[in-house]
């Protein structure tokens, strides 16, 4: 029998009758390996303690063999008899064995071997081997993985320690008395060293001993025994080893287990748990530590306790911490349908280690369950609470947590599933009034027939309460089974870095691969011997061994069942063994999650599931299920992965490379699990819920049909109306799909009407049947512009209009849409129809009544002129531009606003000033802004606008009196803009008009353009009275006599003479003002007026004497300077050559020059106090040769060009002293060196 599948139902009953409870789905996920472990079940055989670390998985039976399999494959290593009784204890060495990887120097002496020993042969055929021989197993492969110990202990006494890879390397030790528990020493492949106990209640530790031998325990044996283990160990004794009892006399020992780290070691006997500190990883002062006890835990002081604590099996485990389920990870099946999108799923258990255990990496955590408790352990290194030894020196401190379980369970296994989880395996003791007496023998022992089957059970640690219902395992003979014949072994899910990975290239010059040999033995063996163990074997029971290389081959006609997919699943593992099962729990995938959530109709979960994980759907359908792996990085399509695939969590998976292929296979499924969705909803009769439903798994157009014919004719259109595709998908939804439900809402519900019309784009349906549907509804008269309702007048008219001019905009008919706005009164939709489609022209013969589309009655009657413009501006703008595009003519305009309204009318004044301003329906003062920032440069829209507004001018000018009449009424800045800028009006009209209106700045600026300017003057000094204002005529015209008429026009008035005494400046004369004022004229603020004057031309005064002064001074600077540097002496270097360089890089190529202070940089000779060459010195200091200083960079002068008034020139004599010759001497000096120094003008070049 095998374990219950993973889709199993677990029932609870009670008196026979099942009772209907909501069924909870697996946390964890089973499956039967029984079927791939038949040789160990082979002549009845059945197991009895088993291990499994790293990639190896041990078992021990009952007959006394021990078996060692590869994993995943579960395929056998080597098998060999190593006891006479059942095997009561597994331990390996190191604990957990390293991943396959290469050893170094492995592959060179496993070369040799090959080389210096003749190959096996492969036949298989018992008659080539001699008579009464078995054949020589193979070697087992010298990987890392595979430099392994393992001990086993047993009842029959004895402990044996094998080497994997050496056949020779094996000891055998007697004890006397059972021995139920054996431990390896971490290190045992340096210190050979070991921990048993059992029936006699010691705890002994052996070291020593010699491989290939048999030999007996010599615990208590006295000096004789110490002395011999002392000679073999140094070589000149039997080196049988030494065994040191450790602790005694509390009872049989049923259980011993090293720490991961080697520190700490447990140990259960009767009286209950012991832990201690071992002599691994111990500083110099601290070796007295070694072997000493930490903390002892009693078992509970209770009735059954005392009865069954020598009966009840401990199991105690020590917990890799990284390699547990993550809390999130493990609980996020349940919870991935409430997760929010985009959340992120947590890392992977391999990858994250639990805040506790960054909190304390240093401790160890134990878990140990005995009976009907369950103990968890931190063990911590040191201190405040810690034990301790003599000397008040402290070991390690235990902080413990109890959890005490139903009194109907034993524990039979158990072991910690994620940081806050525990995974039990439970036996439940039969029922007394159950209990039977007939009893069958099993091995010669009386074996209950009344047991009920096991259970696991998964336990919160804060809450210490099953988080799910136990899960029942349907293993085979579980009625005669007791607690002890179960067993619970984790393989935690290992951290794989990428340093793991990088070590397959080495795997694979190993003959391809060891991973790739053991799935795949077939490639390199055709066959395989058949190989007897080292025990008292018969031909008919002999054994198969094998390894990851070297594979025996099948029983002809047998076909080998394949590595369980379960067994490559990532994460961790939990092996459970019955004496003729095998059960492996894994926790489910999300495949796993959603076939229970679709097994079970759960559609909902199962749909947002994969919406949110799309690998949940599993393997393809259509993947190809024959390929093999070709190197040991692939995985063939029956699952089979590498070990580095095995032992990784789900966070280091990457997506396939079919992920195309995947993509189309989840959204079919999401398809499918989405309508089988809807279908419940609906036949539920949820149809609300199921509309919602239909807008989130719906994705093609065929489906969106039905389902809305079948919403359709449940009469329930409206539940999945908001939820209809608004966009194209693929393959398309009909159109008649969108015009059914446009028609019911045409009857039903006016307002979704116009909401679905604005909301799905019109190129989804044909307009003409829904134009058709609202007409006929509107020609049926029940609908009108004065029907009622909801108490308001003609709503439902109104929308279906508003609906039916967008239908006819969609059916491209732009007139009959504008009809429908002119019949709502819409100003701005109707005045956007006419700006985009240009039907300007459908209106020009009824101007008025279309700039009066915005102005109301009211305000027509009322209403001031700013509102009235601000009502009628677009209508205004709208004519303008028709009128700069020649459309609409203004001629048309005035005529028909004219006959209406006369002249002036504040309607034809907006258009006229609109014209005159340039504002049209592209450019507006207020979107001015928006059209220079998206559409146009600045500059070119300014440069736009003026053209416009040019045009616009010369449109105006056309019609300059009306717009003279019209601007003077409404807008007199305006009018003096226009009387300015245009020259097309008639100035008798013009001066008419202002003379009625006495606009006096607009008659003064008229007179003096007709030339009248003593008439304006006039009108300025007389009307206006403002002196300021006549002055500044006066100096725009520069014209004296007007002067003339404003100084004789203003000698009668003193306040204008004050005026002009303070602000005539400089334009007249103050004298002749001063002459013409006349005698005895009173003039108020003269003498303020007259030193305001004088102060002001002596401010002119002193600041015009104070730039001459300024100008001499700079100019007396300037020519000081230069006769300072004429007269400046220059300094000779002569007769000394200074050491150190100055370098001049000139910005000629040609010549670099290094220049020494003293020489001439032209012959880099030094200066001599009688040097016979003239010597030139410039002011930067550089001193030439003159021969040198013409030749010098090739600028064309020769030497021969010296004039020889030069070279002759006798500075002693009394003629060279006189100041003519030196005059002479310079003026031929500058036209020889004219250009300066060379080297200066290199480097400013």
């Amino acid at each position: 029998m095998a374990a219950l599948p993973a889709d199993q139902k677990f029932e609870t009953t009670e008196e026979g009758e099942e009772e209907e409870e909501e069924e909870d789905e697996p946390r964890l996920k089973y499956a039967s390996l029984t079927r791939h472990l038949k040789p160990v079940y082979r002549n009845g055989d059945s197991t009895s303690a088993f291990i499994v670390g790293g990639d190896k998985m041990v078992i021990g039976t009952h007959n006394g063999n021990i078996h060692v399999l590869s994993l995943p494959s579960l395929k056998p290593i080597k098998v060999y008899h190593a006891h006479s009784a059942s095997v009561s204890a597994v331990s390996i060495s190191p604990f957990p064995p390293p991943l396959p990887t290469p050893k170094a120097g492995a592959p060179s002496r496993l070369v040799s071997q090959q080389q210096s020993s003749p190959a096996p042969s492969i036949s298989g055929s018992k008659q080539d081997l001699p008579a009464g021989r078995s054949p020589k197993p193979p070697p087992v492969p010298l990987t890392a993985s595979n430099f392994i110990h393992i001990a086993t202990s047993s009842i029959d006494g004895n402990v044996c320690v094998a080497s994997l890879t050496d056949p020779k390397d094996v000891m055998l030790r007697n004890f006397g008395r059972p021995v139920h528990a054996v431990a390896l020493s971490p290190d045992y492949q340096n210190d050979h060293s070991y921990l048993s106990g059992g029936q006699a209640g010691n705890l002994i530790l052996t070291v020593g001993g010699r491989s290939g031998t048999t030999s007996t325990s010599n615990a208590g044996a006295g000096a004789a025994a110490t002395a011999s283990g002392w000679l073999g160990a140094i070589g000149l004794g039997s080196n049988a080893g030494k065994d040191t009892i450790l602790h005694s006399g509390e009872g049989a020992i049923r259980i011993i287990n090293w720490s991961l780290s080697g520190k700490y070691v447990v140990w259960v006997n009767e009286k209950g748990i012991k832990l201690m500190r071992s002599n691994l990883h111990l500083d110099a002062d601290d070796s007295e530590h070694a072997w000493k006890r930490i903390n002892h835990i009693d078992h509970p002081h209770r009735v059954l306790w005392e009865e069954m604590a020598a009966v009840w099996k401990p199991h105690a485990k020590w917990v890799d911490e990284t390699g547990l389920e993550s809390d999130e990870l493990h609980t996020s099946h349940i919870n991935d349908t409430q997760e929010k999108p985009g959340s992120q799923r947590p890392a992977s258990p391999g990858t994250r280690i639990s805040k506790n255990t960054v909190r304390r990496k240093r401790s160890e955590k134990l878990v140990v369950g005995w009976g009907d408790t369950i103990w968890v352990l931190d063990v911590l290194p040191g201190g405040t609470h810690a034990s301790k030894v003599a000397g008040g020196r402290k070991i390690a401190h235990v902080d413990l947590l109890t959890i005490s379980l139903r009194t109907d369970c034993v524990v039979s296994g158990v072991s910690l599933y994620t940081p806050s989880l525990l995974v039990v395996l439970a036996y439940i003791p039969a029922e007394e009034k159950d209990s039977s007496t007939q009893s069958t023998p099993t091995r010669g022992r009386h074996r209950r027939q009344n047991a009920k089957q096991p259970e696991v059970r998964i336990i919160d640690l804060a809450t210490q309460e099953e988080v799910s219902v136990a899960d029942t395992l349907n293993v085979s003979r579980y009625e005669s089974l007791s607690a002890t014949d179960y067993h619970l072994e984790a393989l935690p899910a290992m951290q794989i870095t990428q340093k793991a990975t990088s070590h397959r290239g080495a795997l694979e010059i190993i003959g391809g691969g060891i991973w790739d040999v053991g799935m795949y033995p077939a490639r390199l063996f055709s066959s395989a011997a058949s190989i007897r163990s080292n025990g008292s074997y018969s031909a008919e029971s002999s054994s198969r061994t094998a390894s990851d290389m070297n594979v025996a081959s099948p029983v002809p006609g047998m076909i080998e069942p394949a590595v369980h997919p379960s067994a490559l699943t990532h994460g961790m593992k939990i092996f459970i063994h019955s004496p003729y099962d095998c059960v492996l729990a894994t926790k489910p995938t999300l495949a796993d999650h959603f076939n229970w959530l679709d097994t079970h109709s759960l559609y909902e979960e199962a749909w947002n599931l994969l919406d949110q994980h799309p690998e949940a759907v599993g393997d393809t359908p259509d993947a190809s299920t024959e390929s093999t792996p070709s190197t040991p990085t692939q995985a063939s399509a029956t699952g089979q992965g590498t070990l580095i695939d095995f032992f990784a969590d789900d966070g280091a998976q990457t997506p396939s490379s079919g992920r195309r292929h995947l993509d189309s296979h989840v959204e079919k499924e999401k398809r499918r699990i989405g309508e089988r969705w809807i279908e419940q909803l609906t036949a539920r009769k949820d149809w609300s819920k199921a509309g919602a439903v239909c807008g989130k798994v719906l994705t093609t157009g065929n489906s969106w049909e039905h389902w809305v014919w079948v919403f359709a004719q449940a009469n329930r259109i409206e539940e999945i109306t908001p939820y209809i595709p608004s966009t194209h998908i693929q393959p398309p939804l009909p159109s008649i799909v969108y015009e059914l439900v446009l028609g019911h809402y045409v009857t039903q519900d006016r307002h979704k009407l116009r909401e679905l019309l604005e909301r799905w784009p019109l190129e989804l349906f044909e307009a003409g049947p829904v134009i058709e549907a609202i007409q006929g509804r509107l020609k049926a008269g029940d609908i009108r512009e004065d029907s009622i309702e909801d108490g308001e007048v003609g709503r439902d008219w109104r929308l279906l209009m508003e609906c039916l001019a967008k239908l006819y905009l969609a059916d491209n008919r732009p007139l009959k849409a504008l009809g429908c706005y002119i019949r709502l009164q819409e100003a701005d939709l109707a005045m956007q129809l006419i700006n985009k489609h240009h039907l300007v022209t459908a209106v020009a013969d009824d101007i008025s009544d279309f700039i009066l589309l915005r102005v109301s009655k009211e305000q027509q009657r009322s209403a001031p002129v700013s509102e009235l413009e601000q009502a009628s501006r677009e209508a205004i703008r709208l004519l303008v531009t028709e009128a700069y595009q020649g459309i609409v003519r203004p001629e048309t305009v005035i005529e028909q606003l004219k006959a209406r309204y006369g002249i002036p009318n504040p309607y034809l004044f907006f258009y006229f000033r609109a014209l005159w301003e340039g504002h049209t329906m592209s450019i507006s003062a207020s979107e001015q802004a928006s059209i220079d920032d998206k559409s146009k440069p600045r500059k070119q829209s300014l440069v736009d606008e003026r053209l416009t507004a040019t045009e616009g001018k010369a449109l105006v000018s056309d019609h300059a009196d009306v717009a003279l009449a019209l601007f003077a009424e409404y807008d007199r800045p305006l009018l003096m803009n226009f009387l300015r800028a245009s020259q097309s009006y008639t100035l008798d009209l013009a001066t008419k008009i202002c003379k009625r209106r006495k606009y006096t700045p607009e008659l003064v600026y008229l007179l003096s353009k007709e030339g009248r300017m003593t008439e304006a003057l006039r009108l300025i000094i007389d009307e206006i009275g403002d002196v300021s204002q006549a002055i500044s005529f006066a100096k725009e015209q520069d014209d004296q006599s007007l002067w003339d008429d404003l100084l004789n026009y203003s000698m009668s008035k003193p306040q204008f003479i004050r005026g002009l005494l303070e602000e005539v400046g400089t334009s007249i004369s103050p004298v002749k003002l001063i002459r013409r004022i006349p005698k005895g004229l009173e003039i108020e603020g003269l003498k303020r007026s007259l030193m305001r004057m004088i102060k002001e031309y002596e401010i002119q005064h002193s600041i015009s004497e104070g730039a001459a002064r300024v100008f001499r001074g700079e100019v007396a600077a300037a020519m000081a300077a230069k006769g300072r540097g004429l007269n400046k002496g220059i300094k000779f270097e002569i007769g000394e050559v200074h050491k150190d360089p100055i370098v001049v890089q000139s910005s000629r190529a040609s010549r670099p020059a290094k220049v020494q202070k003293g020489c001439c940089p032209g012959c880099e000779k030094a200066f001599l106090p009688e040097d016979p060459q003239l010597v030139i010195s410039f002011p930067c200091q550089h001193i030439f040769h003159l021969p040198c200083l013409l030749s010098f960079e090739g600028d064309g002068k020769k030497p021969e060009d010296i004039p020889s008034s030069l070279t002759n020139l006798d500075w002693q004599s009394e003629y060279d002293r006189n100041i003519g010759p030196k005059v002479d001497h310079a003026a031929l000096l500058r036209h020889l060196v004219d250009d300066g120094c060379p080297l200066e003008n290199a480097d400013s070049g």
